[in-house]
């Protein structure tokens, strides 16, 4: 049994697959395999994997299925005690499944840990050191844009960004799987967020790198498919993860976070697809999708709170 599976979700991701399966395959570590989820490829990519990369193992859906389920299929298909999820759109350092493999295997309460991804075309510079969550209802990337060469220390991070990240197997069975509501975007914030409310880690490992095209997918920073998306899928993470006495502590801090954002997307021409999104995920938050509260985790709902406002304040003077 290997240890590790390397799970890449592709769609169309033909101008990409190349560079990024070849870099895998100049790995210092051995010890892993590698699953391509296809989400039904109209390009080439398909063919690219079956002619070129005949190690990788091929799942294929006829339609979009979304990142979820991509990436859930692929975890079900492997048997190794961890996980890394990559973005089709990267080229891998080689020492990248090294680096993260021996970085959670030396954390016992450790989730996940995240590679440090620069970006494709400005390599010196950072594209995502860390996902945060704060009590405003924003994500966001740490330090992003900032110069690489002054991430080199292992952290703690909110959550672990899905696009070069691996995961604990073990605890992924106990806290669930990707939620295939999301269908794409917070996903990573989603599972993350739930490990910690269970009391396990989420760290940086900047030793282990990947360079990042960005929006391989969807094309483009802003449109209308990921606003929607990335709305409805706020408004159910609160619902979700937070207990009802935490989503009331929060009202003030999530009302001004969801102005200002529809405010931000209205100037951008996005507005409506904002307000709809938001919409939609007040219809999608549903009793039997919300995190059970025990009490025997109140102590990490305490801690998760206090790093709301902090990474809030952090948020703010950063724009």
């Amino acid at each position: 049994m290997q240890q590790v599976t390397v799970i890449i979700p592709n769609l169309n991701g033909e101008a990409f697959l190349e560079e990024c399966l070849s870099s895998l395959r100049r790995q210092t570590c051995r010890e892993f395999e590698v699953i391509l989820v296809d989400n039904g490829s109209s390009d080439n990519s398909v063919k690219i994997v079956k002619e070129r990369f005949p190690e990788v193992r091929l799942h294929c859906f006829t339609v979009n299925t979304g990142f979820c389920h991509a990436v859930n299929a692929g975890i079900r298909m492997s048997d190794s005690p961890y996980v890394i999820l990559l973005n089709n759109d990267t080229v891998c350092d080689e020492r990248f499944v090294e680096e993260l493999l021996q970085g959670i295997k030396r954390r016992p309460r450790s989730f996940s840990c995240q590679a440090l991804l620069r970006r494709m075309q400005e390599p010196e510079r950072i594209d995502d050191a860390g996902d945060y969550y704060c009590a405003l209802g924003w994500a966001f990337a740490e330090g992003r844009g900032a110069l690489a060469s002054r991430c080199t220390r292992e952290k703690k991070i909110f959550a672990a960004c899905g696009g070069a990240a691996i995961y604990n197997r073990r605890i992924i069975e106990k806290v669930g799987y990707f939620d295939e509501k999301h269908f794409a975007y917070l996903e990573d914030i989603d599972i993350g967020y739930r490990a910690r409310i269970a009391g396990y880690e989420n760290w940086l490992v900047p030793s282990a790198m990947v360079y990042h095209a960005g929006s391989g997918t969807s094309g483009s920073v802003y449109n209308e498919f990921k606003i929607r998306h990335t709305s409805r899928n706020s408004v159910y993470l609160i619902y979700k993860n937070m207990p009802v006495p935490q989503i009331i502590l929060n009202s003030f801090f999530l009302a001004w976070g969801f102005f200002i954002k529809a405010l931000f997307f209205w100037k951008k021409g996005f507005g409506k697809e904002y307000l709809t999104g938001l919409v939609k995920g007040i219809r999608m938050s549903q009793r039997e999708n919300k995190v059970v509260f025990q009490k025997c985790n109140w102590k990490n709902y305490v801690k998760i709170q206090l790093e709301l406002w902090y990474n809030m304040i952090r948020r703010i003077r950063s724009i």
